[in-house]
C-alpha cells in the first residue's frame, strides 16, 4: 500500500505543478535558514577538536563584582585564578585546570605591511586540556611560562602571513614590538570556538606589565576538566564556595560580593541573559529557543496548510470517487500525509543543497574567521527531523478535512 501511496503522491505533485512549486520554495527556504543556524550552533557547542574534552569540561568565562548600587562585569582576574581556582586541580573530582586570557590584538609589521593577530596568553596546562593538531613542532611548557620565555605557537594562517610556504619552527616573529620564537604551528581554529580560537598563543608571563597579578576581575578565562560529568555538581558547588571566600579580598566599598560560576559552553552562553535565577536560566533559554523555532515555522506552516487545503478543493471529485468505492478515512489521511511528506522531503533535499552552498560561501568569505561550517551527521539529522515535523504538522489538518468530505458532495465538486 505504501508503494501505491508513493506512486500516487509523485503523480499528483507533478500534475499540480504550481502548487508544488510554491510549496517547494517555502519549504526549501525555511530549511535553508534552519540548516545554517544549526550549523552555526554546532560550530559553537559541539565537542570537536581541539576541545575534545569538552563533554567533561566546565569553564569560568564571566565574573562580576556586585554591590548595592554598582556592578562591574568582566572575566576572572589572575589573583582569583591563582589563589582559588588553580588549587582545585588537587581535588579528586578534577583532572586539570587551565587559565588563558581573552584574545587581544597584537600588531606586527613585515616589509612595511601591518599585520594584526588575535593573541591569547595561556599557561602550560592549556595544551593538555585542549588537543590541538600540530603541523609543526609542539607547545610551550609550564616551565616556559614560569620563566617568562618569549615563545609562541602560531596558527597555519599566521604562518602563511609571516613566512609564506616556508617552515616557521625556530624562527622569530615580532608582536607589539617584541620578538617571540615560534615553537609550534597548529591548524586554524574557527573563531566561534571560544576557548581555543586565536592566531598566536604565548605564555601568560610574557605580558608587558605584571599589574594583572593583583586583579580579582580581569581578562582570564578558566577551564576545569572533570574526571567525569557526574563530578559537575561538586565542582560547581566548590567554585561557588571559593567565590564566597574571595569576598574578603574585595577592597572597594562599592562592592560586597564576587559572582560567577563554572559552566558548560551552553550555560556560559545564557549566563548573561536576563532569564531569572541562575539555576533556571538554561531551562528557560531552551523554552525561549523552542518558542522562537515554533514562531519561525508558524508562517510557512500556515501557508503550506492553506496550499494543501486548496489542493484538496481541487481534488474533491477524486476524493468523492474514492469514498464511493469504499476508501476509509484512515486510507485517505494516510495517502495525503504520504503526499505531503514526499513534498516536504523534496523541499528538504533542495534546502539541503542550498544550505551546503550557503555554508561553503560563508566559509570562503571569511565573514567568520576560519569558519568550518559543514553538514555533518548532527546538522543533517536536525534538518531531517525538522522536515519530517514540518511535513506532518502542515499535513494533519488538511488530511483530516479531506477525510471528512461527504461522498455525494465531493462528487459534485463541493468542499462541504
Amino acid at each position: 500500500m505504501l508503494r501505491n501511496y508513493l506512486k500516487v503522491a509523485v503523480k499528483v505533485l507533478l500534475r499540480r505543478k504550481f502548487f508544488t512549486f510554491i510549496s517547494l520554495v517555502g519549504i526549501s527556504l525555511t530549511l535553508l535558514v534552519l540548516l545554517v543556524a544549526t550549523a552555526l550552533l554546532d560550530q559553537i557547542f559541539a565537542v570537536k577538536a581541539p576541545e575534545v574534552l569538552g563533554w567533561r569540561t566546565l569553564g569560568i568565562y564571566q565574573m562580576a563584582l556586585r554591590g548595592p548600587e554598582m556592578n562591574y562585569q568582566a572575566a576572572a582576574g589572575y589573583r582569583f585564578v591563582e589563589r582559588f581556582l588553580r588549587p582545585m586541580a588537587e581535588l579528586p573530582a578534577v583532572e586539570a585546570v587551565s587559565a588563558f586570557t581573552t584574545p587581544e590584538t597584537a600588531v606586527s609589521y613585515l616589509g612595511g605591511k601591518k599585520i594584526e593577530s588575535e593573541l591569547k596568553r595561556t599557561d602550560g596546562e592549556y595544551w593538555r586540556v585542549l588537543r590541538f593538531d600540530f603541523l609543526e613542532g609542539g607547545p610551550f611548557s609550564a616551565a616556559d611560562d614560569d620563566s617568562g620565555r618569549r615563545v609562541a605557537v602560531i596558527s597555519a594562517s599566521t604562518r602563511e602571513k609571516f613566512f609564506g610556504g616556508e617552515t616557521a619552527l625556530g624562527k622569530g616573529i615580532d608582536l607589539d614590538g617584541r620578538r617571540f620564537e615560534v615553537t609550534g604551528v597548529v591548524a586554524d581554529v574557527p573563531y566561534l570556538r571560544l576557548a581555543s580560537y586565536a592566531d598566536v598563543w604565548v605564555p601568560i608571563s610574557t605580558a608587558k606589565s605584571n599589574a594583572y597579578e593583583n586583579e580579582l576581575i580581569g581578562n582570564f578565562r578558566v577551564l576545569i576538566v572533570a574526571r567525569g560529568r557526574a563530578d559537575f555538581p561538586q565542582i560547581k558547588a566548590e567554585v561557588q564556595s571559593r567565590l564566597r571566600e574571595a569576598k574578603a579580598l574585595i577592597d572597594d566599598p562599592q562592592y560586597d560580593r564576587l559572582t560567577g560560576g563554572a559552566d558548560t559552553p551552553f550555560e556560559a552562553a545564557v549566563r548573561i541573559l536576563p532569564l531569572g535565577a541562575e539555576a533556571r536560566r538554561t531551562g528557560r533559554l531552551l523554552w525561549v529557543a523552542f518558542l522562537g523555532l515554533a514562531a519561525f515555522l508558524l508562517l510557512p506552516t500556515v501557508n503550506l496548510v492553506n496550499i494543501n487545503l486548496s489542493r484538496i478543493l481541487d481534488r474533491s471529485s477524486e476524493i468523492g470517487v474514492r469514498r464511493a468505492f469504499g476508501a476509509s478515512s484512515a486510507q485517505l489521511i494516510g495517502q495525503f500525509l504520504v503526499e505531503n511528506l514526499v513534498l516536504t522531503l523534496a523541499g528538504g533535499a533542495i534546502g539541503l543543497l542550498l544550505g551546503a552552498l550557503a555554508l561553503l560561501a560563508i566559509n570562503s568569505s571569511e565573514i567568520i574567521p576560519h569558519a568550518q561550517l559543514a553538514i555533518n551527521y548532527r546538522v543533517f539529522l536536525a534538518a531531517l527531523a525538522t522536515a519530517l515535523f514540518f511535513g506532518l504538522l502542515s499535513g494533519v489538518y488538511p488530511a483530516y478535512r479531506m477525510s471528512k468530505l461527504h461522498p455525494a458532495l465531493a462528487l459534485q465538486g463541493k468542499a462541504s
